[in-house]
C-alpha cells in the first residue's frame, strides 16, 4: 500500500498488478529498513490514533493504542465542565490534544513541548485534521510558563522509563524513537516529580491531573501525590497500571 500509494481494497481488486522495476526497488528498500528495526510508522510517515491520521517522524514518539486510554479517561470529566481549559504537556505528535479538540468543541486546549521539531509536527497534524484553530501550541519546559490557577485539566504522557530499564525496552524503541520522549532519567520519575508540583500550582481548585505511567513506577508515583484528593491508578486492557488521576483540593 505504501509503495503504490493505494488502499487495501485496490490491492485486493488488482491481484494481477505487477510492480515496475522502480516500485520493486522501493519495496525492497523499505523492507530492508524494517528489517534493521526502523518502526513501520517512521517508514510510512503515518500512524492512526483515535480514528485520526497522524504524521510521525523520528522527532516524535509514535502514538500508541494504550495512550487512547488517556483520552477516554478525561472525556467524561471534561464534559462535566462548561468550558474546560486543558493543557497537554509534552504533546509530541499532538495526538492527545488533537483528539480532545475533536471530541470537546467547547474546550480551550493548549499544548506544550520542549522540542521545537515536535511542535512543528504537532501543528502540521492539527492542520491536517482541520483542528489548527482549536489548539494553541507553544514551546515550554513542562508548565514553567503557566501562571496562576487557570487550568481545569493537566494531561500528559510524559517520559517515564528509567535509564536502568533500557535493556528491557524494545530495540526499535530505544534505537529509533526520541530518547527524551522515552527515558526520564535514572529512576523514571524525574519528569513526573517536576510536573506534579507545577500542575498543583497551575490547576484551579478541583482541577485534575491525569498522566500516563508504567507498571514499574506506579507504586512510586502515588506517594508523590500526597496532598491531592481522589488519587487513583487505572489499569489498561492488559491489566497493567497505565493511568494516574488526582484532583487538587
Amino acid at each position: 500500500m505504501f509503495v503504490l500509494s493505494c488502499d487495501r481494497s485496490y490491492l485486493y481488486a488488482h491481484p494481477e498488478r505487477a510492480l515496475t522495476n522502480d516500485e520493486s526497488d522501493r519495496y525492497d528498500s523499505v523492507i530492508a529498513e524494517r528489517a534493521r528495526g526502523v518502526p513501520a510508522q517512521y517508514i510510512t510517515g503515518h500512524q492512526e490514533f483515535w480514528g485520526l491520521d497522524f504524521i510521525v517522524t523520528p522527532d516524535v514518539l509514535i502514538p500508541r493504542p494504550e495512550t487512547e486510554l488517556l483520552v477516554e479517561t478525561i472525556l467524561p470529566l471534561a464534559r462535566e465542565v462548561r468550558h474546560p481549559h486543558i493543557i497537554d504537556v509534552g504533546t509530541g505528535s499532538g495526538c492527545i490534544a488533537i483528539a480532545l479538540a475533536k471530541e470537546l468543541p467547547q474546550a480551550k486546549i493548549d499544548a506544550v513541548d520542549i522540542s521545537a521539531a515536535a511542535l512543528e509536527i504537532a501543528r502540521a497534524n492539527a492542520t491536517r485534521n482541520q483542528l489548527a484553530g482549536r489548539i494553541h501550541f507553544s514551546q515550554a519546559d513542562l508548565l514553567v510558563d503557566v501562571v496562576g490557577e487557570s487550568l481545569d485539566f493537566v494531561i500528559s504522557n510524559p517520559p517515564y522509563v528509567a535509564e536502568e530499564e533500557e535493556d528491557e525496552v524494545q530495540l526499535e524503541v530505544r534505537k529509533f524513537e526520541p530518547r527524551k520522549a522515552v527515558f526520564a532519567g535514572p529512576t523514571g520519575l524525574e519528569v513526573i516529580e517536576r510536573l506534579i508540583p507545577q500542575a498543583q500550582a497551575a490547576l484551579k481548585p478541583g482541577g485534575r491531573l491525569i498522566m500516563e505511567i508504567s507498571g514499574t513506577i506506579a507504586a512510586r508515583v502515588k506517594p508523590l501525590l500526597s496532598g491531592w484528593q481522589a488519587v487513583e491508578i487505572r489499569n489498561d486492557l492488559q491489566a497493567i497500571p497505565r493511568m494516574v488521576l488526582a484532583r487538587k483540593k
